[in-house]
Formats: C-alpha cells, structure tokens, sequence
C-alpha cells in the first residue's frame, strides 16, 4: 500500500475507535513489515477554536493497513507552536 492509502486507514480507524473527529495525518514511518503513523485528532473542541484540545496518537499499522496499536503520546492546545516528535 502506499503511505497516502495507510494515512487515510489509520486516521479512519482512530477516529472510528475514539470516536473524535477531524484527524490529521502528520507523520510517517515505515516499521519492518508495518509502519507507523502519527495522527492528531480533535480531543475537546472549544471556543475559541485555538483552545481546542488535540491528541498526538501513535498508530501502527501492519503491511496491509490493519491496525496493530495506537496510544496518545501527548496532549495540545491547537494555539501551541512548539509540538513534540511524538516518538519516544
């Protein structure tokens, strides 16, 4: 698969598991067979939308885009600039 169609899957099933909205793929690893995928996602909306709260989530997935594992590796306000690398 290419990393574009693994995007969409991880972000689908986050959300369809979270059941928060509006992820956002913002990174890409290949991993062995598999590969990781990091994904913010809108935890807490607010208003104003730059106090909204989102969720940096490591998803893995394995080579044919079934997801294997996710954890939530940090938490921002949307207004933050300074954001980690999600990775340990």
């Amino acid at each position: 698969m290419e990393p574009k169609e693994l995007i969409e899957k991880a972000k689908k099933q986050l959300a369809d598991l979270t059941g928060f909205k509006e992820p956002a793929g913002i990174g890409f690893k290949k991993e062995g067979q598999g590969c990781l995928i990091i994904v913010e996602i809108v935890e807490k909306e607010s208003i104003p939308r730059g106090m909204d709260i989102l969720g940096i989530y490591n998803v893995h997935l394995d080579a044919k885009g079934g997801l294997v594992s996710y954890d939530r590796k940090e938490l921002r306000k949307r207004t933050d600039t300074e954001v980690g690398s999600g990775e340990e």
